[in-house]
């Protein structure tokens, strides 16, 4: 059986993860007994392959910069997402309560619950396209609170090719 994190919640279904390391972690109720764990585990065996692969692949194409590199990045990003947001603000008539840059690892961008926008440096490795789809689908969030079909249909009024751009984050 493959080893896996395991961590309980007040969820109620089970998931699988796969973290940047490759380690596997499953996410499951607060009762959920060990045998359904192990049986869903098991049922997912070729994703967790699948997953893994592509996680040593982006290791390897995106290995962990030096801090010179950090420090670039980060005057890029402190340079670059600033005028993007403020330009896409305009198109799509949305207002941001503000822009800040983190060194987050799990995810490219957020919007909170008072407009205050955040990116991680690391999307400055990504080519521009997606960088523009990042900046567009966080503010969308404005908008709309949620990952809807409105959600979606306004990013896609601004970026018609926001599927090809997402997937360049993926790569």
């Amino acid at each position: 059986m493959r080893e896996y994190k395991l961590i309980r919640s007040n969820r109620k279904t089970l998931a699988l993860e796969v973290s940047r390391e490759g380690e596997v972690i499953v996410r499951a109720p607060k009762r959920a007994g060990s045998g359904e764990i192990e049986r869903f585990v098991a049922a997912h065996e070729a994703w967790l392959e699948k997953a893994i692969v592509r996680q040593s692949e982006r290791r390897e194409k995106y290995p962990e910069p030096t801090a010179e590199e950090r420090e670039r990045y980060i005057a890029e990003a402190k340079a670059v997402l600033p005028g993007k947001v403020a330009k896409y603000a305009a198109v799509m008539g949305v207002s941001p309560s503000g822009v800040k840059i983190t060194g987050a690892r799990t995810r490219f961008g957020s919007c909170s619950g008072q407009n205050s926008l955040c990116f991680s440096w690391r999307l400055m490795r990504y080519p521009e396209a997606a960088v523009d789809y990042v900046v567009v689908h966080e503010l969308a969030h404005i908008r709309y609170k949620n990952h809807g079909r409105e959600f979606y249909a306004f990013i896609e009024s601004v970026l018609p090719d926001y599927k090809e751009r997402e997937r360049l984050l993926r790569s």
